[in-house]
């Protein structure tokens, strides 16, 4: 849980080069970083008009979006389900849902994208499928990769919310954004003790009860060969962003549960987290 207790392990600066093959594991660590961040994986600016933004990547077929075209739920243009031109198999288009409470819709949850959307946001962002020649069944791979992590992104989040915040039986996401090339001033003063940087960051904005809205920083680290059972890859560090003193309280308090348990031998007592019979009572 945030704060250091899903830190990433220590790679030393000699760490072993990466095999030239690419991986399920850094493909997916490239669909998350394009995927979550308008479809670029790079950063936007303003084109020609102040409200159309052009992905900066290095790509011959850059599309243009107006700002009234980009969603501020997820920094995202329009979902394109189109096939490429030059796509060389036919991909899903079904989007499967997530587990994860949508704030601005009752009852209903966030949607991950289709293969389909994957692959025009990968092309987006400048990559060719000549490079890596993919199949169907590796972006299918891809597809279960990215949703897998990104729940267990939300399982943290929860564990922060029913720990310290239980009087909210039920948090939800209001919006995300990628934002893989703002470190982290916490990932940042890691890496100048010798660990590796995250290959993606997201900022997740939690809904707690219509109370207050909650900033969570996530930063996601290699954690080497994707599990086959539970398809994880990553290791995530999750925490409130210090915006406020609320949250720099929070953070303090695992900060010192943490200490009692791995230093001193004790184990913090800890809110009980609400249950379902609870929730239903």
């Amino acid at each position: 849980m945030g704060a250091g207790q899903s830190t990433p392990q220590e790679q030393g600066k000699d760490a072993c080069p990466m095999d030239k093959k690419v991986t399920d594991r850094k493909l997916a660590q490239a669909a998350l970083a394009t995927v979550s961040s308008g479809g670029g994986g790079c950063p936007s600016k303003a084109g020609s008009g102040a409200n159309t933004y052009v992905s900066e990547c290095p790509s011959a077929g850059a599309v243009a979006y107006k700002a009234d075209e980009i969603d501020p739920l997820n920094a995202m243009p329009p979902p394109n389900q189109r096939p490429s031109p030059d796509q060389p198999f036919v991909l899903s288009t079904k989007r499967e849902k997530s587990t994860i409470p949508k704030a601005t819709e009752k009852a209903d949850t966030w949607e991950y994208p289709s293969a389909q959307m994957f692959w025009n946001a990968m092309l987006r962002k400048g990559w060719r499928w000549q490079e890596d020649q993919l199949s169907q069944a590796d972006m299918d791979n891809i597809i279960t990769i990215h949703n897998a992590n990104n729940e267990a992104a939300w399982l943290e989040v929860l564990k922060w919310e029913n720990l310290l915040h239980p009087e909210c039986d039920c948090p939800k996401l209001k919006s995300f954004k990628g934002d893989a090339k703002n470190i982290s001033p916490r990932a940042r003063m890691r890496s100048w003790m010798g660990y590796q940087l995250p290959f993606d960051r997201h900022d997740w904005i939690v809904d707690r009860c219509g109370q207050r809205d909650v900033r969570y920083i996530i930063d996601y680290y290699d954690g080497g060969a994707v599990d086959p059972n539970s398809k994880l890859f990553t290791v995530l560090d999750v925490r409130p962003a210090i915006t406020d003193t609320q949250n720099m309280w929070d953070r303090m308090v695992v900060a010192y549960w943490r200490f009692k348990y791995e230093h001193l031998g004790f184990t913090p007592k800890l809110p009980i987290p609400p249950t379902e019979e609870a929730h239903h009572n």
